[in-house]
C-alpha cells in the first residue's frame, strides 16, 4: 500500500504475484526422470529389433540384480567395527532372540541344581549325626549335660 504519484490522497495497492516456492532437488530429479523416460519411450519405438532385444535383456538383468541386492540388504550382515568386534546389522531373528535367552535359562537351572544339592547334603549330614547319637551307648540327654561337655574337653578324657 502506498501513496499515489502526487504523494497525497490517492492510495494505490500493489498486488504482487505470489511467489512459488523453489522446487526441491527431489522434485527436480523426479521431473527430469519423467522427461527422460518419456523421451526414451518415444525413441524406443523406432529402434531396430536386435537393439531392442539387447536392451530388453539388459533391463531384465538389471532388475534381477536389483532384486538380489534388496534381498542381501534385508538379510542381517556381519560388520566388523574399528575396535575389532563383530556386529550383526538388521533386525534380530526369532532364533537369535531365543539363543540370547539360552544362557539365562542354563544359569537359572544351574543355580536351582546347586541349591538342591546343598539341601540334600545338609539333610544327609544331619541324618548321620542323628544316626550316630541314636546308635551310641550314651543317652541323648547326656550330650545336653554341661558337665559332659567339660568331661570331653578334659585332656585325660576318652
Amino acid at each position: 500500500i502506498g501513496q499515489g504519484p502526487s504523494g497525497k490522497g490517492n492510495l494505490t495497492v500493489n498486488f504482487a504475484t505470489p511467489q512459488r516456492p523453489h522446487p526441491s532437488s527431489d522434485d527436480l530429479q523426479a521431473r527430469l526422470a519423467l522427461q527422460l523416460t518419456a523421451g526414451l519411450s518415444e525413441q524406443a519405438e523406432h529402434l531396430p529389433h536386435d537393439i531392442s532385444e539387447r536392451l530388453r535383456v539388459a533391463r531384465d538383468q538389471a532388475l534381477e540384480r536389483a532384486r538380489l541386492s534388496r534381498r542381501l540388504s534385508a538379510a542381517p550382515a556381519v560388520q566388523v567395527q574399528a575396535s575389532g568386534t563383530a556386529v550383526l546389522s538388521g533386525p534380530p531373528s526369532l532364533w537369535l532372540r531365543l539363543a540370547s535367552f539360552l544362557p539365562l535359562v542354563v544359569l537359572a537351572a544351574g543355580m536351582v541344581l546347586i541349591d538342591h544339592v546343598n539341601v540334600r547334603e545338609e539333610i544327609s549330614a544331619a541324618a548321620e549325626i542323628d544316626a550316630a547319637l541314636l546308635a551310641d551307648d550314651l543317652p541323648p540327654a547326656a550330650y545336653l549335660d554341661p558337665g559332659f561337655s567339660e568331661f570331653l574337653k578334659a585332656p585325660d578324657g576318652p
